[in-house]
């Protein structure tokens, strides 16, 4: 039996914890710890981390490792849009108890859009689950991050863990999304090509699918695309009045399409929710899908971008 942790917050709903830590011994060493606490309480625990950091839980936990549930960070929060309902469908799993959750988004190699996403959504977690029985713990490495990136850390999450203990965090900022995650995209480049649509999805779908083929994206990813693309006309004529516009061009090693039109998203948590019945669906249908995906939108209208990688690792659906 472990030895029960003391000094944590209320429990009753979401403890949201950074760790910095500048050593793989440190991270071990706190991470194990955080989840062992976690197994003396009975608590079901879900760690996505890269899989290297897997191999090493596994070993420091023994036969411990066999009653947490792992997913590899790389390909789970490649669009970081997919971790809240990943967080969201293991809390459904287990309605009646108080779960963990060890999540490692940034890690050395990530872009910049990459690493804003990150910031959005470690902010929007303290949205999501303000009332849910949920402890989640983030690590960073403090050696190989940018400082910019752990000052972010610091202004997202309410608590700090060091040794063990919870301490609260004086540079949290509350829970709304940082102006910074929500800085206007750089306009497409002059070489995109743009379609605009109105009322016929067949042809854009059918304009996707050929400019896509010709870039190397394997016909999976061309799949997605098109159907990613036809979610977010289609939310167009859903929600608005008017056309939209879609862009696509190809960028190095990925993909990248966006779209505008003149409706306005107000839900943060839009495409974040569990379950295939709200009426944001079709933007949890992107996030699954899409590498990346980026959304900007006010009183002025709505962009989003999207992005599928050339050597993209397979999709897994959140079901843990």
């Amino acid at each position: 039996m472990y030895k029960p942790v003391s000094g944590w917050p209320d429990d009753r709903g979401l403890v949201h914890l950074a760790l910095f830590h500048a050593s793989h011994q440190k991270y071990r060493k706190e991470v194990v710890s955080f989840i062992r606490g976690g197994l003396d309480s009975s608590e079901p625990v879900l760690a996505a981390v890269p899989r290297h950091r897997q191999q090493a839980l596994r070993a420091a936990l023994g036969g411990y490792s066999h009653d947490i549930t792992f997913a590899d960070m790389a390909v789970l929060g490649l669009n970081p849009a997919r971790i809240i309902p990943a967080i969201w469908t293991f809390l459904d799993r287990h309605p009646d108890q108080r779960v963990r959750f060890v999540g490692e988004p940034v890690w050395p190699g990530r872009t910049a859009d990459e690493t804003r996403e990150v910031c959005r959504h470690e902010a929007l977690i303290n949205q999501a689950f303000t009332a849910r029985a949920a402890t989640i713990l983030c690590p960073y490495d403090s050696r190989q991050l940018a400082a910019d990136v752990l000052n972010q850390v610091r202004r997202t999450h309410p608590y700090l863990l060091a040794e063990g203990q919870p301490q609260p965090n004086r540079a949290y900022l509350g829970p709304a999304v940082p102006a910074w995650c929500d800085s206007p995209l750089p306009p497409p480049p002059a070489t995109a090509q743009s379609y605009q649509y109105y009322s016929d999805l067949r042809q854009l779908r059918q304009w996707v699918a050929r400019q896509a083929s010709g870039t190397g994206l394997a016909a999976d990813g061309v799949a997605d695309l098109v159907i990613a693309v036809s979610e977010l006309a289609a939310n167009t004529l859903r929600h608005t009045a008017g056309a939209g516009t879609a862009w696509l061009w190809y960028a190095a090693d990925k993909i990248v399409c966006q779209f505008y039109d003149q409706g306005e998203i107000t839900d943060p948590l839009a495409g974040f929710r569990s379950g295939p019945d709200g009426h944001d669906h079709g933007l949890r249908v992107v996030n699954q899908l899409c590498d990346l995906a980026e959304i900007r939108s006010g009183p002025g209208g709505t962009t989003i971008r999207i992005r599928m990688s050339l050597t993209r690792p397979a999709v897994i659906p959140a079901r843990w």
